[in-house]
């Protein structure tokens, strides 16, 4: 578990969440994105268990209250069922409890920010784990494909890679740890621009990306059972 608090707590106030990745993010900033305190854990099988009690401990600790929230941004994958199940379902419930505006960011989108992937040239690609042995890629500017389906001669600048330990070269490793630690920042200002925008979403149709949609799942299900909105890589 680690804390880092970036500066003084503010009124309104942003929160974002993120639960894509294995390192689970909660940040509370400003509404133009800039972050005044971050809470991080190894989620392993615990997001259910620690997401709750890291939000109250990143409100404590700040000393911000719910009740000045101005909006919420929240991670939408890709990622794996359970991470991204809980962490949605924590943001939207708390966005139509406080009726407070959301908007959903693809964290990778965000560690294409986060490690400069934003530039001119070469696209920069991330490769994320779909399952123990396939990977997905996300290109800058390209929806995710599976390994198999990017071309042999594609060329990429950079390549970044997360929660990919023994599946990655080490550079790749280096700088998708470098891009996990700019997450949450990068996570808050995407989101900090869509609000002041004027961009909202609708909590009920905020769709979570799967890498890998669980097994016997029908995408015709209706909203009540809560998986008609998801979507995985094609």
């Amino acid at each position: 578990m680690s804390a880092r608090r970036v500066g003084g707590g503010a009124a309104p106030w942003l929160l974002a969440i993120d639960s894509a990745t294995s390192t689970v993010v909660v940040v509370a900033g400003t509404l133009d994105g800039e972050p005044i305190a971050v809470e991080t854990f190894a989620a392993g099988h615990r997001h259910s268990q620690y997401l709750l009690p890291t939000l109250e401990r990143l409100v404590e600790g700040a000393d911000l209250r719910l009740d000045d929230l101005g909006g919420i941004v929240v991670g939408t994958g890709p990622g794996a069922f359970t991470g991204l199940r809980v962490g949605l379902a924590t943001a939207k419930t708390l966005a139509h409890q406080l009726g407070v505006p959301i908007v959903g960011i693809s964290p990778a989108e965000a560690l294409l920010d986060a490690a400069g992937g934003g530039g001119v040239g070469p696209p920069v690609r991330l490769w994320l784990p779909a399952g123990p042995h396939d990977r997905l890629a996300v290109d800058s500017g390209v929806g995710p494909r599976r390994e198999r389906d990017v071309p042999a001669d594609d060329t990429v600048r950079m390549e970044i890679a997360v929660d990919l330990p023994g599946r990655a070269a080490d550079a790749a490793l280096e700088r998708g740890r470098a891009a996990v630690a700019g997450l949450p920042a990068a996570l808050l200002r995407l989101g900090a621009r869509r609000l002041a925008a004027g961009e909202r979403d609708d909590p009920e149709r905020i769709v979570p990306e799967y890498v890998t949609p669980p097994r016997g799942m029908d995408p015709r299900l209706d909203l009540e059972r809560g998986l008609a909105w998801s979507r995985g890589p094609r």
